[in-house]
C-alpha cells in the first residue's frame, strides 16, 4: 500500500509552527508496518490544495490530510476534499449535536462559526474525535482512500490511533492486529544494538515479526512489530523475543513502551520511600525540571541546589573550598557535595552532577568532563563521564546519565558500565 501525508496551514508551510504531526504519523505507519512514500506541504490556498489532493489521488493508495477542519475561514480541508470528489458538502446532524454537546459541558457558547465543522463532504465516513470539536471524515478521491485529521496533536493522536490505522490495516488485507513493544535504552548507538539483536527476528519464523530502531540522541528506541490474528496470539509471539531482548540489551533497558526515565526514576524513589536532594552544575537545574513537573515529584524532590561554578557550589554547601588550580571540579567535591547535600536537605539521596567543560568556541569535538556522586544511607556511588559534541550535547548527555546513574543505584546496578558515547 503506498501512502501520502500531506500536512496544511501557512504556519507549517512558511515554518512558524514546527511540524511534529508528519513525524508523528510517519512513525506510527511505520510502527504499523507501512511506508509513507510521499510527504507534502500545502498553504491555506484553495487551488493549491485541490492539486495537491488530486495529485495524491493519482498516486497513492491511501492519504492522510492533516489540518484545515476547524472554524475560521483558512480552515479548508472539508471544502476542498468535496471539491476534489466532486460532490456538495452537507450538514451532518449528528456532529452538530456532538458538538453542542462539548460547549454544554464547558458551560460555553459555541460560536455561529463552528457550524462550519459540521459540514462535510456528501458520502463521507465519519472519524470519531472524542476530545474536540473538528470531525475527521474519509472519502474516496480518484484510486485513493482520503483520511482527513485535525490539526491539534491529541486530537490527531487518538483518531490515527483509534479510527485511521484499523480501516488502514483491513485495508492492506493484514491480520486482525498489529502489536508493537517497544524497549529504551541509554548510552547505546543504534550500530551497537543492531549487532546485539542480530538473529532475533527469526524467533518468530512466520515472518511477522519486525525489529526496528528510532534513535534521539541519547536514548534509543528498539521496536519490536507482531502481526497476528488476535492479540492473544500477538502477546504469545512477543513474550519469548521480549525476555531475550531484555537478556541481550540488561541493564541497558531504561523503560519499555511508554514509561519514561523520569518516570522509571521517580517509581523507584516511591517504591523505597526514598527522597532527593540535588546539585547540578551548567545542566541549569534540567534533572530536577525532569523530576518535579511529574505527578508526586514533588514529595520525593526535596531540594534542587542549581550553581554556575564552583565558588557559588561551596557557598550554598557551607563548604570550605580548596579549589585546583583550574577552579573546575573533581571527584572528591562531588561525593562531599552529595553527601552534603543530603544532610542538609534531610532527605534520604544526595546527588550531584558536576560539568567541567573545555574551554573554546562551541564545536564537534567541544568536550565536558561529568563527575556524579550518589550518597545514600551508607553507600556510594560515584561516576566519570567524559562526553564531546558542542554544549548543548553535552547539557543532554548529563541530564540523561545523572538520571540513568540514579535509576541504576536505585535498581541496585552498577553505576559505572561504559557507555558508547563516552570519549576518553
Amino acid at each position: 500500500m503506498e501512502i501520502e501525508i500531506i500536512c496544511t496551514g501557512d504556519e507549517v508551510l512558511t515554518g512558524a509552527t514546527v511540524n511534529t504531526n508528519f513525524s508523528h504519523i510517519s512513525q506510527r505507519l511505520g510502527d504499523a508496518g507501512f511506508t509513507v512514500k510521499w510527504g507534502t506541504t500545502v498553504g491555506d490556498d484553495r487551488e493549491t490544495l485541490l492539486d495537491a489532493f488530486q495529485r495524491a489521488a493519482g498516486r497513492a493508495d491511501a492519504v492522510i490530510v492533516n489540518g484545515g477542519l476547524g472554524p475560521t475561514v483558512d480552515d479548508l480541508s472539508q471544502e476542498v476534499a468535496a471539491r476534489a470528489g466532486g460532490v456538495p458538502l452537507v450538514f451532518d446532524e449528528v456532529w452538530f449535536s456532538r458538538m453542542e454537546d462539548y460547549f454544554s459541558r464547558r458551560a460555553r457558547t459555541m460560536p455561529p462559526n463552528n457550524r462550519k465543522q459540521a459540514m462535510l463532504p456528501e458520502g463521507s465516513e465519519r472519524l470519531d474525535n472524542p476530545i474536540g470539536t473538528a470531525c475527521g471524515f474519509a472519502l474516496d478521491i480518484g484510486g485513493a482512500r482520503f483520511f482527513f485529521t485535525p490539526g491539534v496533536p491529541r486530537e490527531l493522536h487518538r483518531m490515527l490511533d483509534e479510527q485511521i490505522l484499523p480501516r488502514l490495516l483491513a485495508r492492506a488485507g493484514r491480520p486482525g492486529v498489529s502489536v508493537l513493544k517497544r524497549f529504551h535504552s541509554f548510552g547505546l548507538g543504534e550500530s551497537r544494538v543492531d549487532g546485539m539483536l542480530a538473529g532475533i527476528e527469526g524467533m518468530v519464523p512466520d515472518g511477522t515479526l519486525k525489529l526496528g530502531f528510532r534513535a534521539h540522541y541519547p536514548q534509543l528506541e528498539t521496536k519490536l512489530l507482531v502481526r497476528a490474528a488476535s492479540p492473544e496470539e500477538a502477546r504469545r509471539k512477543l513474550a519469548p523475543v521480549e525476555a531475550e531482548v531484555r537478556l541481550r540489551l540488561g541493564n541497558f533497558i531504561l523503560a519499555e513502551d511508554d514509561a519514561r526515565l523520569e518516570g522509571v526514576v521517580l517509581d523507584g524513589l516511591t517504591r523505597a520511600d526514598d527522597t532527593l536532594a540535588l546539585v547540578e552544575t551548567f545542566t541549569g537545574g534540567g534533572i530536577a525540571a525532569r523530576l518535579a513537573p511529574l505527578p508526586g515529584g514533588g514529595a520525593r524532590l526535596h531540594r534542587a541546589i542549581i550553581a554556575p561554578d564552583r565558588a557559588t557550589l561551596c557557598a550554598a554547601l557551607a563548604l570550605e573550598d580548596a579549589a585546583p588550580a583550574d577552579g573546575g571540579y573533581d571527584d572528591a567535591l562531588a561525593t562531599v557535595a552529595a553527601r552534603t547535600a543530603r544532610e542538609r536537605a534531610g532527605t534520604t539521596i544526595g546527588m550531584a552532577v558536576l560539568i567541567d567543560l573545555d574551554q573554546g568556541p562551541d564545536r564537534v569535538e567541544f568536550g565536558g568532563t561529568i563527575r556524579i556522586a550518589i550518597a545514600g544511607d551508607g553507600r556510594t556511588a560515584a561516576r566519570r563521564a567524559r562526553l564531546l559534541g558542542g554544549r548543548d550535547w553535552i547539557r543532554l548527555g548529563s541530564i540523561e546519565l545523572g538520571l540513568d546513574c540514579l535509576r541504576r543505584f536505585l535498581a541496585g546496578l552498577p553505576v559505572d558500565e561504559r557507555i558508547d558515547f563516552e570519549k576518553t
